[in-house]
């Protein structure tokens, strides 16, 4: 009965909208879940390492261009948000949604330190009547594996006096379409109890819930929605290379493919795969499948050929400037965008820091512009110590070459071409500039 009367009164709190929200790590998927509860009336603590952006949120600032400072300031000054980088807090919220990074190692492996430390925190602090939901991508298991038997480990019994659930991230940062409200959220719970926690407590924050009947199966469905398109971009990616040289227009393909009305669904290709998921997570299932002396070949091939994209990209600019008489050494190449995708500020793992590597140790000199990025920070993988320039007309003019990376909304690309002796187009936004065909090259 007791068990009972603890579930009973966290479903309570939820429903009154009395339950005080804890939502650890305040990136891209985190902040968003802070303001859709705020939105709703909920009181939020949130939790970040970061003491950067822990400031910046008590002085009601955004550190996203994906989200306006208005709607953080609003809640700071009525009090609905409160932030901290104080983790012996963690006791104090009735609900705690994980949103930490998920990323891999050198020896691309599922790097798990921060859901370990996380968990091992709300250990040291967990208290009957909570109810704690992973949101980071994984693999199948984590949930039960690695967080149960950490939670565990304090005596209290889990869908009796704590609540544990799964449920993954579907932010797309820089999609205006769908809003964090819109996007159908899929959950699991652990027991029945936790199952039914998780589901209301969603239920006031998003249109549709999807339950589905546990952990593992939520978290393979993350994996398999980020394993469609990468498998189905690096197919494009192949197709791109191929039709290439048969002197074909692969974006005409595709253009004239999407007309069927059945039975196909478009893909494009770039300039390689970018962001913090569908480069990263289909290694987690790859590594977990080894556990059951299983290959994921698909997976591995598509991986094989999105990692070689930024490699062909870099041979087209060597040829195109070979055929104007000029060296890749010594060359002038202006990268135009470096976000991973167009419209966001956030260059992690974006497939123009590979082109940049590959063309700096080709002797090119190197300079960039994005209008959401005024300086490169240090990487995981790379360190350019570069601000972006000022797209003006003197710097077009003064390059050899101008690389179309990532295809920015706000830059106008007939007046890139117009003033670039020579544009290496990886996005197709040159498409139908026929004035300039003689220095257009498509990659």
């Amino acid at each position: 009965m007791e068990h009972l009367k603890i579930a009973n009164q966290l479903i309570q709190k939820i429903v009154k909208k009395e339950a005080l929200i804890g939502i650890i790590g305040l990136g891209y998927v985190g902040l968003p879940l802070v303001l859709r509860f705020c939105e709703e009336g909920f009181r939020i603590l949130g939790f970040d390492v970061d003491s950067k952006k822990v400031t910046a949120l008590e002085r009601g600032r955004s550190y996203l261009k994906s989200i306006p400072s208005i709607r953080i300031s609003q809640f700071v000054r009525n009090g609905h948000l409160n932030v901290t980088d104080d983790f012996s807090k963690l006791g104090e919220p009735d609900c705690i949604l994980i949103c930490v990074p998920t990323p891999l190692t050198e020896k691309m492996e599922p790097d798990l330190q921060y859901i370990e430390k996380t968990t091992d925190s709300i250990r040291d602090h967990l208290r009957r009547g909570q109810l704690i939901v992973l949101e980071s991508t994984t693999y199948p298991g984590t949930t039960e594996e690695m967080i149960l038997p950490r939670l565990k480990s304090t005596g209290l019994k889990v869908g009796k006096d704590f609540f544990l659930a799964f449920s993954p991230e579907r932010e797309d940062p820089g999609n205006k379409r769908f809003t964090t409200q819109q996007i159908p959220k899929v959950v699991a719970g652990v027991t029945s109890s936790c199952q039914k926690m998780v589901t209301t407590l969603y239920g006031h924050i998003i249109q549709k819930v999807v339950p589905v009947s546990s952990p593992r199966v939520a978290e393979l469905t993350k994996l398999l929605e980020n394993i469609y398109r990468s498998v189905n971009i690096a197919l494009v990616n192949e197709l791109k290379m191929l039709a290439d040289r048969m002197g074909i227009d692969i974006w005409e393909v595709i253009e004239a493919a999407s007309t069927k009305p059945f039975g196909f669904s478009p893909f494009y290709p770039g300039p390689g795969l970018g962001g913090h998921c569908i480069p990263i997570d289909p290694y987690y299932l790859s590594w977990k499948a080894r556990e059951y002396d299983f290959t994921t070949r698909f997976i591995f091939l598509a991986g094989e050929i999105n990692v070689h994209v930024p490699y062909y990209v870099v041979a087209k600019i060597q040829d195109a400037l070979n055929g104007r008489g000029k060296s890749i050494k010594g060359a002038k190449v202006l990268i135009l965008g470096v976000a991973y995708k167009k419209d966001v500020d956030d260059a992690r793992e974006s497939p123009a820091l590979a082109i940049m590597d590959l063309l700096q140790k080709k002797g090119a000199v190197l300079l960039y512009h994005d209008p959401y990025i005024p300086a490169l920070p240090h990487f995981r993988k790379y360190y350019f110590k570069l601000k972006s320039s000022p797209l003006t007309k003197r710097l077009l003019q003064k390059v050899d070459a101008a690389v179309v990376v990532t295809d920015h909304s706000c830059i106008d690309y007939s007046w890139v071409a117009k003033h670039a002796p020579l544009v290496i187009d990886t996005r197709n936004v040159t498409k139908n500039m026929n004035q300039w065909k003689k220095k257009i090259v498509k990659a």
